[in-house]
Order: C-alpha cells, then sequence, then structure tokens
C-alpha cells in the first residue's frame, strides 16, 4: 500500500484530512498499531479521539483495524489525549497499557492524526517509521477480536480531584477554545473547589472563536480579557487535545511554561530533594538557577515530549517539562503531559497565597524572543546546523551546548539554532537578561547563520 512519508513524523503521525490522511489509511494503521502491539505481548488496546470533526470517522476505522489484529479494543469516545494517556497508565493489571489517540493536536481544523503509546511507553523516531513499513508490505497479524466502549470521565475526575487539594476556593476563568478539554476541564476544577467562568467550552472542530493553541499570546485575547472584567484571580487556556496548558495573571501577564516549571518544581523539591528536572533546550537560561536553590539537579535535554518522557523514566525524575507546554508530574502522578491535571496542581499551590498572581510574577524572568523559525528545503536543516557546528565562532560566548542544535550560552542571555523534528525549518530562540543583552546576543548568533545560509529569513513560528 502506497503511504504519504511526511505523515510520519517524529512524535505522531499528522497530515490533512482527504489529502494524506482518511479512513482507508486509519484502517490500515490499525492493523499495523496492532500487529505491532500483538508483537509486544499486549492484549488490548484504547482508543480516543479529539473533537475534530473528521474524529469519529477516522477513530471507527482505526478500532475495526485493531480488532481485525484479534485485539481487543477499548473505545473511550471523546476524550482527551492525557484521558487515552491515563487509561494505558493504569490498566496494564488488565492487559491494557497501549492507546492511540485521534488527535490533530494543535495544528488548523482540517489536519488530524495519531498520538500512540505501546507497552506504556510514547512511540516515536524508528518505532513510527516501523508501522510504516508495516503498512507498505501489509504485514498483519490476522484473527477476529472485538471492541467494547468505556467511560473513563468519572474515575478519571475522582482521580485528579482526591489527589489535589486546595487550600481555599479560587475564581478562575478556564478558555476551552472550543477542543475537547472543554467536556471535561470546567467540571473538573469545580470538584477541586473553584469558581469556574467558563469560555468557549462547547467543542466544536471548527474552532470558531480562536484556535486552541495557548502558546500563541494572540489566542489568549479573550482571556486576558475575562479574566480584567470578571474579578477572577486566574486564567487557564487548554490547547485542543489537552495536554498544554496556557497560564495569565489577573495583570495579562502571560506565565510561559519554563516559568511555571520553576514553580512546580520549587514546590516537589520540598518532598523529593535531590530530584533531577529536565527541560528542553527551549527554555529559560534562569530555569537551571531556580532548581538548584530550590535543591534539585536540572538537566538540559532534547526538545520532544517522547524524548523528556524516556528521560524521566531513566532518571526517576519527579518533574520535567518543555518551552511547548508539555508538563510532567512524575511525583504523584503517571509521568504523562495533562494540562488538566497540571491546573489542578497550578491551584493547589497558588491557593496557598492571598495574591496567585504576585506569586507567579514573583518567578525569575528574562527578555526573550518568542520561538522563531527559518523556513529551509527538506533536509536543509540539518546540514545547516551541522555547518554551524563545524565552523561557527562565538567569541563571547561561555559555551556552546550541543545536545540539539547549538544552545549558545552567554553570561547574560543564550542564542539557540536546532533543527525541527517535525517541519523543514530551523528553530531560534534568544534571551537576554536585559534588552541590550537580547539584541546583541541575537546580532552575533544571527551573523553567524547568515554566514552558512545568506538567504536565511526569520519568521514567528506557526504552530
Amino acid at each position: 500500500m502506497h503511504v504519504d512519508p511526511s505523515i510520519f513524523k517524529a512524535y505522531d503521525i499528522r497530515g490533512v484530512v482527504g489529502a494524506s490522511i482518511d479512513e482507508v489509511f486509519a484502517e490500515h494503521l490499525g492493523r499495523a498499531f496492532g500487529s505491532e502491539a500483538l508483537d509486544a505481548g499486549e492484549r488490548a488496546v484504547a482508543v480516543g479521539r479529539d473533537g475534530r470533526l473528521s474524529g469519529p470517522g477516522l477513530a471507527a476505522a482505526l478500532i475495526r483495524g485493531l480488532a481485525s489484529t484479534g485485539l481487543d479494543v477499548v473505545d473511550l469516545g471523546a476524550v482527551t489525549t492525557p484521558m487515552l494517556y491515563y487509561v494505558a497508565a493504569t490498566r496494564g493489571a488488565h492487559g491494557c497499557s497501549s492507546g492511540i489517540q485521534v488527535t490533530g493536536s494543535h495544528n488548523p481544523k482540517d489536519y488530524n492524526g495519531f498520538k500512540m503509546v505501546l507497552a506504556g511507553k510514547a512511540i516515536y523516531g524508528e518505532a513510527i517509521q516501523a508501522l510504516r513499513l508495516r503498512i507498505e508490505t501489509q504485514h498483519y497479524t490476522r484473527a477476529p477480536g472485538r471492541s467494547a466502549a468505556m467511560d473513563i470521565g468519572a474515575e478519571y475526575l475522582a482521580r485528579i480531584a482526591g489527589d489535589c487539594k486546595l487550600s481555599r476556593k479560587m475564581k478562575i476563568v478556564v478558555d476551552s477554545g472550543n477542543g475537547i478539554p472543554g467536556a471535561s476541564a470546567p467540571a473538573i476544577l469545580r470538584a477541586l473547589g473553584c469558581e469556574v467562568i467558563e469560555l468557549f467550552s462547547e467543542v466544536d472542530g471548527d474552532f470558531p472563536n480562536h484556535h486552541p493553541d495557548p502558546s500563541k499570546p494572540e489566542n489568549l485575547a479573550d482571556l486576558i480579557r475575562t479574566v480584567k472584567s470578571s474579578g477572577a484571580e486566574l486564567g487557564l487556556a487548554f490547547d485542543g487535545d489537552g495536554d498544554r496548558l496556557g497560564v495569565v495573571t489577573v495583570d495579562g501577564h502571560i506565565i510561559y511554561p519554563d516559568r511555571q516549571l520553576m514553580l512546580y518544581a520549587t514546590d516537589i523539591l520540598k518532598r523529593r530533594p535531590g530530584g533531577t528536572v529536565i527541560f528542553d533546550v527551549k527554555c529559560s537560561q534562569r530555569l537551571a538557577p531556580a532548581i538548584r536553590a530550590a535543591g534539585g539537579v536540572p538537566l538540559m535535554w532534547k526538545t520532544g515530549h517522547s524524548l523528556i518522557k524516556a528521560k524521566m523514566r531513566e532518571l526517576d525524575s519527579p518533574i520535567s517539562g518543555e518551552m511547548s507546554g508539555h508538563i510532567f508530574f512524575g511525583e504523584r502522578w503517571y509521568g504523562f503531559d495533562d494540562a488538566t491535571y497540571t491546573a489542578a496542581r497550578l491551584l493547589e499551590i497558588l491557593s496557598r497565597s492571598k495574591n496567585p498572581s504576585r506569586v507567579l510574577d514573583a518567578l525569575p524572568t528574562s527578555h526573550s524572543t518568542p520561538e522563531l523559525n527559518v523556513a529551509c528545503a527538506e533536509g536543509e536543516p540539518k546540514r545547516v546546523v551541522q555547518q554551524l557546528l563545524e565552523t561557527a565562532k562565538f567569541p563571547g560566548a561561555r559555551e556552546v551546548i550541543t545536545i540539539d542544535g547549538l544552545r549558545v550560552e552567554y553570561d547574560d542571555g543564550f542564542g539557540l539554532i536546532r533543527s525541527s523534528n517535525t517541519t523543514p525549518v530551523l528553530v531560534l530562540r534568544f534571551e537576554g537578561h536585559t534588552p541590550e543583552a537580547l539584541k546583541r546576543i541575537e546580532a552575533e548568533v544571527m551573523a553567524a547563520l547568515l554566514a552558512v545560509k545568506p538567504d536565511a529569513r526569520v519568521a514567528a513560528a506557526a504552530h
């Protein structure tokens, strides 16, 4: 069977519905994944889907394919991606530690895709390419299987509400952006004891109000306005499939994930002193000192939620995260990224203070650019990064970290150039302790890039 190789990304499968992904493909993916799951000793696979319009058809085809391999298929219906992860994390004793979520995540509405967990681990890289090979050769196990529906909502709510305890009632605004978290997150936050003002909770795959991507400031405008006008203490925003969280203060300040991580780490390291906190190369230079000050061991690592999760398991990390908004709690949770659970932990910490926004605003910060992209030809980003590694000189820098591209460290900030794992772009980010430092660092690192790629044009990242 011919498939479009470009849909097999580093961490998931993703493409435009009707062009590179359709129900025929979804059924073949089910057959391929089911065969891999059986080879891994699995007996059951869970399937969930987000609120996209193409979700029901793709999920039904996927379930048909999985069942055709002889597996038991657990149909969770419309749930967040973390709810699918929760089932895979808690049902291992019942032979169901694998699952597939049909989700387009934060991509435009005509996209959809598949995030996969096999035998309790998020699959990525070569494991995803192995699925492609199976589909192309149609190397499938065939046996009669079955499927049955399961409603996980009440159990999932009880698990979070039983774990996170607020010191007092809080008034918050929750913007679900018409994504699937709107169906579950507001009720869970009310169960914690919050007064919740809801924005765009109705699940609508056309996303009529704004795109559900809280990493983009323009998507937080409604939330900021409502927090200010309602007298709420805090604003929370979810992405389309519920694994990333946006946070805004009463003054409309956006608290980006690397600063959120400082707060979570400081809290958790009181109970887990000496724990390793993992973060990706895009995070603030202020983060590592904050982790050390809280009694933890900071570890910078490669960008990618699957890569961070794997490193967490290796080092038994109690809390880790990345700049894109994936936060992973190992302490009291299962090590997967879950924006609803992250929101509950945030509220637990902030409820101890009379002024949560002051706590958030006091977290160390710097002057930084958003994530920037340089469009490239297919295969070019890795070549450019390699050229920079071999030839670039940064006379003012104290070191160049090369675990994922080049992170050029200065005493007063950093510059980053790395190859995206998912699209043919270079990813850039710059930070300075002062506006002047930011400007200087950006100029020096951009000069090195232009020396090897004279046609480089920088644009704000389009997620």
